[in-house]
């Protein structure tokens, strides 16, 4: 009994702390699950209401309310506005609106920085709440207690008007079938308008009510955004009562958890969401692959006849187009001008005669993108080319970094040795995580990236005797290029060691990408069924995709920690690998070069354009994002009057392409 009283105010802290997560993620999971948008910007709605109610708030009840119709109304206007936004991105998948919402959260952020400054800002709440009570012998605050009590109740009233009203029979009709919904005469439009705008007043809501617990301050948006995308994995998208269980969950690990276990508190939390993802992608996956089991398939016989008769009359232009004439006209493709090497070239010549024009500081921008640019690559690697959109890549990138500043502090200083090494660390990282990640698709593979990434920055934080914490490493001997050769002391002689690492590497990754393997491996993102039906193991592909990914990430962070002579985990967080995955959907999301160019934009947009305009690098940014995505729908590979690599050549405009030749492609 007295380890549980002891434990008792912790465990009601969890509680009002889970319930006000609840409210911020029931309006998320409402966007994600209904209106389909992956809205990264809400957690900036959260901080306008926040600093709404701040503002509004004077300790009186007259005060508090406005705040809280303020605050309420404010967001939900956003989120009409969002709706608009997105309404143009309805076809193009998740990716465009993750880079349109990011970009209105990196804006909207510093705005509300600008206008309401710095630093947290105090909430008052009225006098009577602003006391204690007695609950079995412990004094609690009266405010959070009486909003758990107003959290209880909105998910009971939420839960009724999505179950037992025509408004919510219309919002569940228009996530599962719109077109029937069309039907009825309800325009399915101004049900998406009205769920993000709903959405956006529970954010503001929540904002309002919650600034005494999670005030409004800098880093706000970004926790409760994080902490939001959690709740919502690990509760799903259906149910608003397993939404409140899986927030209750999350509220209790981040208090009670504190108290109970302080060493491992940080790893829970993306650890029991990485073991829940894992877990049901692996459930969803076991009838695919019993099916494909000699002797044991699991799915009715028909349906397998299907595929079979699919493979039959199909299989024969796709193996001709993934594995025929390749071997052949590979040098071919590389030399002519409708290969991919002469854009490569030109750029690799543009890079090479940088150092006589640009000062040092410029230069180290430069060669910072270079390996900002790696990372971009890997991210296209595995996003573009193998399917599986990834928030982790920064983790191998992380490894390698690292592995470089160690070796380097031990003495290690040829450089060439250093990059295999890195990259042998981080291929073996991607190893262990690689069975994890392959077993799940679309924006649960996202899910889990994630939490491999948070999981990989935390325990860098946590093993400060080793990594430096988050005060990082800093100071490493001089590189050679081989032993005995003079030190690369100068900046242009380090740009020109990371342009060398960076050229090998891009061209090595262009002939995988370029050869049968890589024609197998888009194969595998564009005809998967087909493949497995036919025999071929894609599991293998898209494991050896992920390696040789975190290998090339592994390079860029080598050169990363050459350039800058400095790591820490703010290097390699979760800003640094939703960066990666913008850069290579700005260049086009199977473009290396469109990667390469993304990267540079975002470095030149963060680091020297914001140069003239200090303190408005989030802004200027967000400015860069919300334009690409509607100014470059195909990304600056579109620029290009030539395919992307791995997609296979228009036909002819005489020999218009037989129905078989269409559903190949």
């Amino acid at each position: 009994m007295g380890f549980l009283d002891a434990q008792f105010v912790p465990a009601l802290d969890g509680v009002a702390y889970g319930l006000l997560l609840f409210v911020v993620a029931a309006g998320l999971s409402l966007a994600f699950g209904t209106a389909g948008v992956l809205n990264l910007s809400h957690g900036t709605l959260y901080a306008l209401g926040a600093y709404t109610g701040a503002e509004c708030g004077d300790g009186t009840w007259g005060g508090f309310l406005l705040g809280l119709a303020a605050g309420t109304a404010v967001a939900c206007l956003a989120g009409v506005l969002l709706s608009a936004a997105t309404a143009p991105l309805a076809r193009r998948g998740h990716l465009a609106q993750a880079l349109l919402t990011f970009g209105l959260a990196l804006a909207g952020g510093n705005l509300l920085v600008e206008f309401f400054g710095e630093d947290e800002m105090p909430v008052p709440v009225p006098g009577v709440l602003d006391s204690t009570v007695t609950l079995l012998g412990h004094r609690y605050p009266a405010y959070r207690l009486c909003f758990i009590g107003m959290a209880l109740l909105l998910a009971a009233a939420g839960t009724w008007v999505l179950t037992r009203t025509r408004a919510g029979a219309a919002v569940r009709a228009a996530a599962d079938d719109p077109q029937m919904l069309a039907a009825t005469g309800i325009s399915p439009r101004a049900v998406h308008t009205g769920v993000l705008a709903a959405s956006g007043a529970l954010a503001g809501a929540a904002g309002a009510l919650g600034a005494p617990i999670i005030g409004p301050g800098p880093d706000t948006a970004d926790t409760v955004l994080m902490l939001s995308l959690v709740i919502v994995v690990l509760g799903g998208l259906r149910s608003l009562w397993a939404t409140l269980a899986a927030a209750l969950l999350v509220g209790e690990v981040q208090t009670l958890g504190v108290s109970l276990m302080p060493d491992w508190a940080p790893y829970l939390l993306f650890a029991a969401m990485a073991a829940v993802l894992v877990l049901r992608s692996g459930l969803t996956a076991e009838p695919e692959a019993a099916a494909h089991q000699d002797g044991a398939p699991s799915r009715p016989a028909r349906a397998l006849a299907a595929v079979r008769a699919q493979v039959t009359t199909g299989t024969a232009e796709l193996t001709a187009r993934l594995t025929g004439p390749l071997t052949s006209r590979l040098p071919a493709r590389l030399r002519g001008p409708a290969g991919s090497a002469a854009p490569f070239l030109l750029l690799l010549a543009v890079l090479a005669a940088l150092p006589s024009v640009l000062d040092a500081y410029s230069l180290s921008l430069v060669g910072y993108a270079l390996a900002l640019g790696l990372l971009a690559v890997s991210v296209t690697v595995v996003t573009g080319y193998a399917g599986l959109p990834t928030l982790g890549q920064a983790a191998p990138f992380a490894v390698g970094g690292y592995a470089t500043a160690l070796l380097a502090e031990e003495g290690w200083t040829t450089g060439p040795l250093l990059v295999l090494l890195a990259a042998l660390a981080a291929a073996l990282f991607s190893l262990v995580t690689g069975p994890a990640v392959i077993r799940a698709r679309g924006t649960t593979v996202l899910m889990i990236t994630l939490a491999v990434g948070e999981l990989t920055v935390t325990a860098i934080d946590r093993m400060g005797w080793l990594t430096g914490g988050t005060d990082g490493l800093v100071g490493f001997p001089a590189l050679r290029w081989l032993p005995g050769t003079p030190e690369l002391l100068d900046e242009r002689q380090l740009y020109g060691y990371a342009l060398t690492v960076a050229a090998v590497a891009l061209a090595l990754t262009l002939l995988v990408l370029h050869s049968p393997a890589g024609k197998l491996l888009t194969g595998s993102r564009a005809a998967e069924s087909r493949l497995r039906a036919s025999g071929h193991p894609v599991g293998r592909y898209l494991l050896v995709a992920h390696l040789g990914a975190g290998a090339l990430a592994g390079v860029g962070g080598s050169l990363m920690v050459t350039v800058q002579s400095y790591i820490s985990p703010a290097d390699v967080g979760f800003e640094t690998a939703a960066l990666a995955l913008l850069a290579a959907v700005i260049g086009g999301t199977r473009s290396v070069l469109g990667a390469l160019l993304g990267a540079g934009l975002i470095v030149f947009t963060r680091d020297w354009l914001a140069g003239a305009w200090p303190g408005h690098a989030p802004l200027l940014l967000g400015a860069l994002f919300v334009a690409a995505v509607y100014l470059l729908p195909r990304g600056l590979a579109g620029l290009l009057p030539r395919p992307e690599p791995g997609r296979p050549p228009a036909p002819a405009k005489t020999a218009a392409p037989r129905p078989a030749e269409r559903s190949a492609t």
